[in-house]
């Protein structure tokens, strides 16, 4: 089952973000939480197996500037450990292309790092995505 994700699944999130690589406290994620609740392009979803969460989706709404159209991005996708390749990944992803087709964008696309780039990379290759570039990030230090 995948719904809308809610205050009484923070520590869930929580749990999942750390997989990702992200330290997130509870409290940070009840404030992305609120954002994208007030947000009218970004939403989080959550995949639940017997009640437990075990997946987390970010989508948000792209709108691109040197074409006209709209991309649908998923943000966030993450699955527990103990349920990977049981197709809770797959659905996660299939729930947010139908959200983009629903919203009338031009596809989806993603952002994936190199942390478990061969398992996942594969996997979202399976899925017909191809890798057309870099990310590039410079983070700003504090003064």
């Amino acid at each position: 089952m995948i719904r809308e994700m809610e205050a009484r699944d923070i520590a869930a999130g929580c749990r999942l973000m750390r997989d990702l690589g992200y330290t997130i406290t509870p409290e940070q994620m009840r404030e992305r939480l609120e954002f994208v609740q007030q947000s009218p392009i970004d939403w989080l979803y959550v995949s639940e197996i017997n009640g437990d969460v075990c997946g987390l989706l970010g989508f948000r709404l792209r709108e691109r500037i040197e074409q006209p159209g709209t991309y649908g991005e998923i943000s966030v996708l993450v699955t527990d450990a103990q349920v990977r390749r049981q197709g809770v990944g797959r659905a996660l992803v299939d729930f947010a292309e139908q959200l983009a087709h629903d919203k009338g964008c031009m596809g989806t696309w993603l952002v994936s790092g190199f942390g478990r780039a061969d398992e996942a990379h594969r996997f979202y290759q399976s899925l017909g995505y191809e890798i057309t570039g870099y990310r590039f990030v410079k983070p700003f230090t504090s003064k």
